[in-house]
């Protein structure tokens, strides 16, 4: 066993027993064992509870990001006080007062990634449990915690016509159906992540955030993350397809919530909430900062007046004319 099979060894033994459990417990309430949709609804109970307990350091991220992004002005005014400076000194100076910095608020630029890191194990875990299934059922071989019986299962299990052990760039090209499958799920797969990565950028992004240099990676990263899954696609097999698709749809529902309910401090969904507060009486609020944010009373401001603006003023009854 190699230096990385080691590594990955108890990850495949999570995955597998987690996959192992949903399965058995669908099975005791009437699903066919065999059925590819049982294995498939297990597939998505994995992604469930991997994402359940993400939950926590999801929340550290959103908080590490929005520090990040308060950040953009103190950064900008400190580049600017080491511009042109090339020296050993001048760069080791900046980047100690950056370290300074994001201790002193509680963040850095490498907290944003941390969900994806943590998930990456289960992922190529996943990959490896399910891309060794047809070889360790020719075996008589289990995988982690699944049996031989069960990699058969799975190994024979199907859906729409498409092996969930199937990829499309090994010997899946020649199953229409493992074709056409792969296809929708590598364009739902990359969609669901840019339309994430986007209505961040759109909408959950201060001024000064948008216009920092840090901005720039971002955008990078927009068009370059969902290009690199999408080329990779080709290589999962069905069953990792279904996993990445459905975690991709869960990161797009929750930052869909956070952004309507947690905006960022100074975004333009800060201000809609804002205006939706004031529109229902409510005083602004600063979120999770404890911070005043001016740009997002002052919405609320500008909502309060115009609501008091269009109040209908009483008219005068005509009198009786004598």
């Amino acid at each position: 066993m190699d230096f990385f099979e080691t590594i990955m060894f108890p990850f495949k033994w999570l995955v597998s027993i987690i996959m192992v459990g949903f399965h058995e417990g669908l099975t005791l309430i009437g699903l066919p064992a065999a059925n590819g949709w049982t294995w498939t609804l297990s597939i998505i109970g994995l992604v469930l509870v991997i994402r359940a307990a993400l939950i926590p350091v999801f929340v550290k991220q959103i908080k590490a990001q929005r520090g990040m992004q308060l950040l953009q002005p103190d950064l900008k005014k400190l580049q600017d006080k080491y511009k042109g400076k090339t020296d050993q000194l001048s760069r080791q100076a900046m980047a100690q007062e950056q370290m300074a910095m994001y201790k002193k608020h509680g963040t850095n630029p490498f907290s944003a990634c941390l969900p994806m890191l943590i998930q990456m194990p289960f992922f190529f875990a996943l990959f490896q449990v399910l891309s060794g299934i047809s070889n360790n059922a020719k075996a008589g071989q289990g995988v982690g915690a699944m049996s031989h019986d069960q990699v058969v299962q799975f190994d024979e299990s199907s859906i729409f016509g498409a092996p969930l052990s199937a990829a499309l760039l090994h010997g899946g090209a020649t199953n229409v159906a493992v074709v056409v499958l792969s296809i929708v799920m590598i364009l739902a797969m990359t969609a669901s992540q840019f339309i994430t990565q986007k209505q961040i950028m759109a909408k959950n992004m201060s001024e000064e955030a948008m216009a920092s240099p840090f901005m720039r990676q971002q955008k990078m990263m927009l068009y370059i993350l969902p290009i690199v899954f999408g080329v990779g696609g080709i290589n999962f097999p069905i069953g990792v397809l279904i996993y990445w698709t459905t975690t991709n749809l869960w990161t797009m529902g929750q930052q869909f919530f956070v952004i309507r309910r947690m905006p960022t401090p100074g975004s333009p969904a800060a201000k809609a909430l804002a205006e939706r507060r004031a529109a229902k009486g409510l005083p602004a609020l600063s979120v999770l900062t404890g911070k005043k944010d001016d740009a997002a009373d002052a919405a609320a401001e500008a909502a309060i007046v115009e609501a008091k603006g269009q109040r209908v003023q009483p008219q005068r009854k005509n009198r009786k004319k004598k």
